[in-house]
């Protein structure tokens, strides 16, 4: 492990441009991708230029796979499984980089849309662990997907372009706020209050029918629902099958007079999910098949069909035993328990404003590279992964010979907390993992920062693994 800043590997000049350039890349993604289906989305068509191909129509077809063939599976918009096959059977195992690309944000209920008082506004439940006072007075922007019952989805991504409004939570002002300032800060603005304002003109009543006019206190709404309609052609029922996000609006920044740090949303976890993607797109061909995961619901417990308990990756996995050799359940068995994994997620970095939570020896810093984690969990360690000493051992040893800047840490002083990833539900199977990835400050803040040289040492670590494990 070196104690080195980072940054000492790459002077100004020509040595330090493929950080800044991976960096941008990275900033132009994180802007664009704001929810699970925009990583996606995205992820897909970029596999498929590197030459990936889908997975699902190769088992319709019912074609072989050899050694080099790339492929990825997507889960329901929302997850993505990419490969590139191996010499060695699979049943030899896999090299796993795993992590995933839900971020905290606020959801619109199923019934988000009412009027008050002559003002529009939307009903939403957080997700995930928020500071809720946090999300208040902020240009907020709608991502997301609409249904209609005949099956058409409609797209959704407003505040984003210049051109575009913005939309937000309100506060209540300082002069009337003595109750308010006298409560915890989990109080101070209560889940229910998360309510999106979002329009304040009623609808003319020229363009009112007689039911409208009936209605006068709620023509707000109306006027909403007429802007709706002739948008994206919804009522408002199809608020019920729809799935809309509320996020920070606007891109993400570079940050600090020397540009050498990001501030955006979700780096919690794309920071991670963005360069594993970039690994084995780029990595060459080797003996263990590669495998890239990216999985949703992390921040809600990794349940439900696109998160890593349900059993779209195991499945997966029996798909290629199957195309790559004589299919059997034991040979399904021993590829997930011979595989060797690194579960990427995010790790708080030491912040010299809140000294008291970190304890210095055990804390990652910005620019000392990527961080393993040998486990998580909270207080004595529950709900961990905590990896074997020779695991950490291997891993040690890979990213020593590559020369990958990287250090170690634990998620805060004992009892102080603590935090989980998708690597105990990996572990489940047997196989060796890991914590790694990227130490960010303001973890679960709209916006959160992260160090350029960590996120670029985190790409050269996973190809580090990929090519050595």
């Amino acid at each position: 492990m070196d104690e080195k800043n980072a940054w000492s590997k790459y002077p100004e000049g020509r040595k330090r441009k493929p950080v800044m350039d991976f960096a941008e890349e990275y900033r132009q993604f994180l802007s664009k991708c704001k929810t699970e289906r925009e990583c996606v989305t995205y992820f897909v068509e970029k596999a498929k230029k590197a030459g990936f191909k889908d997975l699902d129509e190769i088992i319709k077809k019912k074609t072989k796979l050899k050694a080099g063939d790339k492929v990825f599976r997507n889960n329901r918009g929302k997850g993505l499984a990419l490969f590139v096959i191996g010499t060695e059977p699979i049943e030899a195992g896999l090299s796993i980089l795993g992590a995933h690309i839900d971020s905290p944000r606020m959801d619109l209920k199923q019934v988000p849309l009412y009027e008050d008082t002559e003002m529009a506004l939307l009903d939403t439940h957080y997700y995930g662990g928020i500071k809720k006072y946090q999300w208040v007075t902020l240009p907020l922007a709608l991502h997301g997907v609409i249904v209609k019952t005949d099956g058409t989805v409609v797209n959704v991504n407003v505040g984003e372009d210049p051109a575009d409004p913005v939309f937000g939570v309100s506060d209540l002002l300082i002069h009337l706020s003595a109750q308010q300032m006298d409560k915890k800060a989990a109080k101070v603005v209560e889940g229910e209050d998360l309510n999106v304002l979002i329009g304040s003109m009623p609808l003319d009543e020229k363009l009112a029918g007689d039911k409208d006019k009936e209605k006068k206190k709620e023509l707000v709404k109306e006027n909403i629902l007429r802007i709706l309609d002739k948008k994206y052609g919804i009522t408002e029922d199809d608020f019920l099958s729809a799935e809309i996000e509320v996020v920070p609006a606007g891109e993400a920044r570079n940050f600090g007079f020397d540009n050498s740090m990001i501030m955006g949303h979700g780096h919690d976890d794309r920071v991670c999910a963005y360069p594993s993607y970039r690994a084995i797109a780029d990595a060459k061909p080797g003996k263990k098949t590669f495998a890239c995961l990216l999985v949703d619901k992390e921040e809600i417990g990794s349940v439900g069909a696109t998160g890593m308990e349900s059993r779209f990756f195991e499945n997966t996995v029996a798909e290629l035993v199957n195309l790559t050799g004589t299919y059997s359940d034991l040979s399904v068995r021993r590829a997930l328990a011979n595989s060797k994994a690194l579960s990427s997620d995010v790790s708080a970095a030491y912040d010299p404003n809140y000294p008291s939570v970190m304890e210095k020896k055990n804390a990652c810093y910005f620019g000392k590279g990527l961080v393993f984690n040998k486990y998580t969990g909270a207080r004595g360690k529950s709900g961990s992964n905590d990896a074997s000493a020779e695991y950490v051992g291997e891993v040690r040893a890979i990213m020593e010979k590559e020369k990958v800047s990287f250090q170690t840490a634990e998620l805060g002083k004992v009892d102080e907390g603590g935090g989980g990833t998708i690597a105990y539900i990996l572990g489940n199977y047997s196989m060796q993992v890991i914590d790694s990835g990227v130490g960010v400050l303001n973890m679960h803040a709209p916006w959160e920062i992260i160090s350029k040289v960590d996120l670029y040492e985190a790409y050269r670590g996973y190809m580090a693994f990929l090519k050595l494990a």
